[in-house]
């Protein structure tokens, strides 16, 4: 058992990069999606339904829009920045997504809708890019 588990290991370290960046782009095209429902700018479901100054729902917009794009072309920035690029980018989407639960869906919090939602998924994984950065 032990020979198998090493040779998968072995196997599959090739692709190891190929998870974190699989992961990352497919987080960075949601928030692009969801950001670009919010266009025109300023976004009136939010101003309306949750009685957003236009310039903060904006702002929230734009945040998810350039968060989306950040988090995929520093992937490519293979120095320190791309490395800080990454962790901002994480750090945003956290804040974002505890802001969005806290607001939109406090009735949530400790539920089975919580843990089933996509919503968790987006918050966990701005937090293993916010603590990750672009390392290995």
């Amino acid at each position: 058992m032990r020979n198998f588990d090493k040779k998968i290991e072995s196997y599959l370290r090739n692709f190891e990069a190929l998870a974190s960046l699989s992961l990352r782009f497919i987080l960075g095209l949601a928030f692009i999606i969801y950001a670009s429902k919010k266009f025109p700018l300023p976004p009136e479901g939010l101003v309306e339904y949750y009685e957003l100054h236009p310039i903060l729902a904006s702002t929230v917009a734009l945040s998810e829009l350039f968060s989306g794009i950040i988090i995929i072309i520093a992937a490519f920035i293979k120095n320190p920045l791309g490395n800080i690029l990454t962790r901002l980018a994480g750090l945003n989407i956290v804040l974002l997504m505890s802001s969005i639960l806290v607001v939109a869906h406090s009735d949530w919090f400790i539920t089975t809708k919580l843990f089933s939602s996509v919503q968790i998924f987006l918050l966990v994984s701005g937090f293993y890019f916010f603590i990750k950065g672009n390392k290995k």
